[in-house]
């Protein structure tokens, strides 16, 4: 028993010992720890408002084209394209496209080309080639449109037959 009490007094010992001498480590560790969790704390705070702000603009976006205020509109779906926020700029560039807002056929390439620089899983990007694609074919632009379907075609997307039935 008194063996026990020795082993465990040697223990603390050592214990004590490691952290008087690692002092100086520990409380850095401590700090890095508690430095980290607040920067991601504020950087997750900072995306959940981005996010509600942009969502506000899509829908102030809606309620001015809903009352044919067609260029204060354009101009909140542009700046929504370019915000690069994966679920509402993907929104707004289709809204943009659908009732058509915007002339520039330059700038609707440039906004496809951005968000297919977004890393959206495999399928979806594939969705927004498509979309680019009938996009070119609407603006008589066949050759680079039915290029991007073969592409899809070629590279074994799930909208291979979607692709196929554009072509034809």
């Amino acid at each position: 028993m008194d063996e026990n009490l020795d082993n465990s007094k040697d223990s603390l010992k050592k214990i004590k010992l490691f952290l008087e001498k690692n002092k100086l480590k520990i409380l850095l560790f401590v700090f890095f720890i508690l430095l980290t969790l607040t920067f991601v704390v504020f950087y997750n705070s900072k995306v959940k408002k981005n996010n509600i702000l942009i969502s506000e603009k899509y829908i102030k976006a809606g309620l001015l084209l809903s009352e044919n205020q067609k260029e204060n509109a354009k101009n909140f779906y542009e700046e929504i394209v370019l915000s690069e926020n994966k679920f509402y700029s993907l929104l707004a560039l289709n809204t943009l496209i659908d009732k058509d807002l915007i002339n520039d056929k330059e700038k609707v390439i440039k906004y496809f080309v951005k968000l297919e620089n977004l890393n959206f899983s495999k399928d979806l990007n594939d969705l927004i080639l498509i979309k680019k694609a009938l996009y070119l074919i609407k603006i008589k632009e066949d050759k680079s449109g039915k290029k991007i379907l073969k592409k899809l075609i070629n590279d074994g997307s799930n909208l291979k037959s979607l692709a196929q039935d554009l072509i034809n």
